[in-house]
């Protein structure tokens, strides 16, 4: 009995989903990885938005954004990360830079923060980077983006 045969009898009929999954996995089955994601659009962002929710890890935020031709009027947003603390980010601490294709905005203070706000075909984005002054200590990384949806202003569904 050759070793193949003496390796897929012992795995019995489970043989040939052991084998998919090693073709799967070293990329001989055929599977193509998923297409890039496209380009963000470059036309202006409208959306007057709110956004409060709150997750089963006590994960929660409280935002407000209002921008008109891409222009941010409106930015209030704090978030907690469970009960290790909170980060909170208000549009008087920053100046706009951009407005397309994404906004950007830069913190006054000559800190490295930035907050960004993209559009796809399905949410509004708000994130941040190098904000870790503006949060509790140690929890900046785990600080989530907020997303909303531009259709209802609401909070956008993650699925």
């Amino acid at each position: 009995m050759s070793v193949a045969a003496r390796s897929a009898s012992a795995w019995g009929p489970r043989a040939p989903l052991a084998l998919a999954a090693l073709m799967a996995l070293t990329g001989c089955a055929g599977i193509r990885p998923a297409a890039a994601p496209a380009p963000i659009a470059d036309r202006p962002i409208h959306l007057d938005a709110r956004c409060e929710q709150r997750d089963v890890n006590d994960f929660r935020e409280q935002a407000r954004l209002s921008v008109a031709d891409g222009t941010v009027r409106e930015l209030s947003w704090q978030l907690w990360v469970g009960n290790r603390g909170a980060c909170r980010f208000e549009l008087a601490d920053f100046r706009q830079v951009q407005s397309r294709p994404h906004v950007e905005l830069l913190a006054r203070d000559g800190s490295a923060c930035k907050l960004m706000i993209w559009q796809d075909a399905r949410r509004v984005t708000m994130g941040h980077a190098g904000c870790e002054r503006r949060c509790s200590p140690g929890i900046a990384d785990d600080a989530w983006p907020v997303m909303f949806d531009p259709r209802t202003g609401s909070c956008a569904q993650v699925q």
